[in-house]
């Protein structure tokens, strides 16, 4: 069969999928903690109606696959197609996302990749870029686009936001993307509209980045994680007051977002814009390269273990 050919049966078997509630899930990498949200989400909990992680992936030739009590394990990404009707790309690394992704976009498959979308501007608009082409329903986002406690600062027009929370330069996982991707994406969530230049301060233990964004003062801090870390904060300033929330973590503080994805399985519309996807990575950008250029910024302890929490 030729490959438009191919393309064009995956292409029925997604839109098959979105109309069954995407009943087959395929999983990329293990290594995430979101994995066994995921996991327990659908198949233990059976949150996704008909919706069942059937097989999972190694992100990269030499991981090895967690017993997630998922019988079918592939041996490379690519071959879950034909498998699945949906696909989560969990790799921790977001480095890796634009390579992972791309064969399910091209493929039309609901994609949901795990934050941070992408490590690069440029990978971020390959993603968004096959999926508006094959019409391939895409997202990606911090679970904390989700949490309650930011309906007490989103009543306010913001003049000023500052987010607040543990992101480390050093991280294996793409740097300062890892965790950084949270605070950032939380404040671009309050403040819409174009990204000004963005201007990067360092501090002890702590990276500070300013930017004008629609006309909304934006300060993103990043703070060197520590045990305890810094919670997750957002403060608005508005016209006539000043409001600000901590945002903590439940057990199944992942479970908004996946209602938002198994959203998109079953109707084919993003929860979140496809060009607001790339806002955090184009934000994010300029202060990798900065950290990369001067070398500075706070490091961290070793990797948790896999297992651990993680937002």
């Amino acid at each position: 069969m030729s490959g438009a050919g191919r393309s064009g049966r995956r292409g029925d078997e997604a839109r098959v999928g979105r109309r069954t509630g995407g009943a087959r899930i395929g999983i990329v990498g293990t290594e995430s903690s979101h994995v066994d949200h995921v996991v327990r989400y659908c198949n233990a909990e059976h949150r996704a109606g008909p919706a069942r992680v059937v097989a999972v992936a190694p992100a990269t030739p030499d991981e090895r696959v967690r017993d997630l009590g998922i019988d079918r394990v592939v041996g490379a990404p690519a071959e879950l197609l034909g498998l699945v009707d949906a696909v989560v790309i969990a790799d921790r690394d977001a480095r890796r996302h634009a390579g992972q992704a791309l064969p399910f976009l091209t493929a039309g498959l609901p994609t949901l990749v795990d934050k941070p979308f992408a490590a690069d501007v440029a990978d971020g608009e390959a993603m968004v870029a096959a999926a508006r082409r094959h019409g391939a329903p895409l997202t990606s986002y911090s679970a904390l686009r989700w949490h309650p406690a930011l309906a007490a600062v989103t009543r306010i027009a913001p003049r000023a936001v500052v987010a607040t929370g543990p992101a480390d330069p050093a991280s294996p996982y793409a740097g300062i993307h890892f965790y950084g991707t949270h605070p950032v994406e939380l404040a671009l969530l309050l403040a819409p509209g174009p990204i000004g230049p963005v201007r990067i301060e360092t501090g002890d233990g702590i990276v500070v980045a300013h930017a004008l964004v629609g006309g909304t003062a934006v300060t993103v801090q990043f703070v060197a994680p520590a045990d305890p870390p810094v919670p997750f904060h957002v403060q608005v300033t508005g016209a006539a007051e000043v409001v600000g929330t901590a945002l903590e973590l439940g057990p199944d503080y992942l479970h908004p977002g996946l209602d938002a994805f198994f959203g998109m399985v079953r109707t084919g519309t993003p929860p979140v814009p496809l060009d607001d996807l790339l806002r955090p990575v184009r934000l994010l950008a300029p202060v990798a390269h900065h950290l990369a250029q001067t070398g500075s910024g706070p490091t961290t302890p070793p990797a948790p273990d896999r297992n651990a929490a993680q937002p």
